[in-house]
C-alpha cells in the first residue's frame, strides 16, 4: 500500500491506475488519508468489488453469520464434506 498526495495523482492519474492494480493507493489531502485507488487486474474484479459493498448483501451475510452463532444453518466447512468438496488452496505471495 502506497500513499500519494492529491495532486500527484491529479497530475499523473494513468500511472496511479496502473499501480493500483497491484497494491492500493491511499490519496492523501494535507497529509491526512482522503481516499483510497483501487484498481483491478482483471476487468470482472469490479463485480466482486461492488457486490462486498452492496448494503443488501453486508446485511445478508450478518444475517447468516447470526444464524450459524444461534446453531442455525451450515457452516461452510459442513457443507464441503457433505458435498465432498475441497477447500480451494490458500493464497500465497509471490
Amino acid at each position: 500500500m502506497i500513499q500519494v498526495p492529491l495532486n500527484q495523482v491529479k497530475d499523473d492519474l494513468s500511472r496511479y491506475l496502473r499501480l493500483a492494480e497491484k497494491e492500493d493507493v491511499i490519496i492523501t489531502r494535507h497529509g491526512v488519508p482522503a481516499g483510497m485507488l483501487i484498481g483491478f487486474e482483471n476487468p470482472e474484479d469490479w463485480w466482486e468489488e461492488m457486490l462486498l459493498r452492496d448494503p443488501r448483501f453486508q446485511e445478508r451475510v450478518a444475517q447468516a453469520r447470526s444464524s450459524l452463532r444461534n446453531g442455525e444453518g451450515i457452516s461452510i466447512e459442513a457443507l464441503r464434506e457433505k458435498h465432498a468438496l475441497t477447500a480451494p488452496p490458500a493464497a500465497t505471495d509471490e
